[in-house]
């Protein structure tokens, strides 16, 4: 039997298509605007096994002085800490960071399109949301000691969601467990993103994405259930900027008091 490798199935990191972050600035009339495509796994040891934080920086770096960054994404993700860490990265960037969906942001990828100022999904994308994922070998203690890790990563995670959409931070958990998948308009109506592309509509054609993603539970929108609510409909998210600045601090609060943690 062939080795299985994460998103890349039978197919070695070697002999996978390289998708290295791609950077480069279009200057128009309105001023230079920096272009990224962040088109890979998200992964610490980059190259040939994807996107790694330092290949985002040394991408930004490239962009030098831009007011504004167009990021598009297809990703099936990968690293919780990684995608942070480029997260983090855009969120120093003085510039205006845009998300635009092109394919798929699963995973790690979901949370860098939402974390950034303004969040576009492409005509026929989707967006999934789960919980962490984890390995550990040892004995019991080290298994629980991991479970609480991944609750603590999750619960990170999902503050991104509810930062970005609004809701409670529970149901957020909870869609993450059940493996959330959104179409274009779904993520729109959930609060996880600002607009679709180009169009109020979408075509039955997906987008496929090149990733194997038999590591999910399901391998999209097409195989996953209509995903529950977390929060209401955003309709003028401007109009309700100063509610959800009020439960964005209590969201801070409850989580520094540590009063999300899941009923064992």
């Amino acid at each position: 039997m062939p080795k299985q490798y994460r998103f890349r199935g039978s197919i070695e990191p070697t002999a996978a298509v390289k998708r290295p972050v791609r950077a480069e600035v279009v200057t128009s009339t309105e001023g230079a605007v920096g272009k990224m495509h962040l088109d890979d796994v998200i992964d610490s040891w980059g190259g040939f096994w994807g996107v790694s934080a330092k290949e985002v920086n040394a991408a930004l770096a490239e962009l030098g002085d831009v007011d504004e960054i167009h990021l598009h994404i297809n990703s099936p993700g990968g690293e919780v800490y990684e995608g942070v860490a480029i997260l983090n990265a855009l969120r120093r960037h003085p510039a205006t960071v845009t998300a635009i969906v092109d394919g798929l942001a699963a995973s790690a990828a979901s949370f860098i399109a939402v974390g950034a100022d303004r969040t576009i999904m492409g005509r026929n994308t989707e967006l999934m949301i789960h919980d962490a994922w984890g390995i550990e070998i040892g004995p019991a203690a080290d298994m629980h000691a991991m479970g609480d890790r991944l609750d603590k990563l999750s619960d990170n995670i999902a503050s991104m969601y509810a930062e970005k959409a609004g809701g409670d931070l529970a149901a957020w958990r909870a869609l993450m467990l059940a493996e959330t998948w959104y179409s274009a308009e779904e993520a729109v109506a959930a609060g996880l993103a600002d607009e679709i592309e180009g169009t109020d509509t979408a075509d039955n054609e997906i987008v496929a994405a090149a990733f194997d993603l038999s590591v999910f539970k399901r391998t999209g929108r097409a195989a996953a259930p209509a995903p529950a609510p977390a929060a209401p409909t955003r309709t003028d998210p401007a109009a309700d900027a100063s509610d959800y600045a009020r439960r964005h601090a209590q969201h801070r609060h409850q989580l520094a008091a540590g009063r999300h943690r899941l009923p064992a």
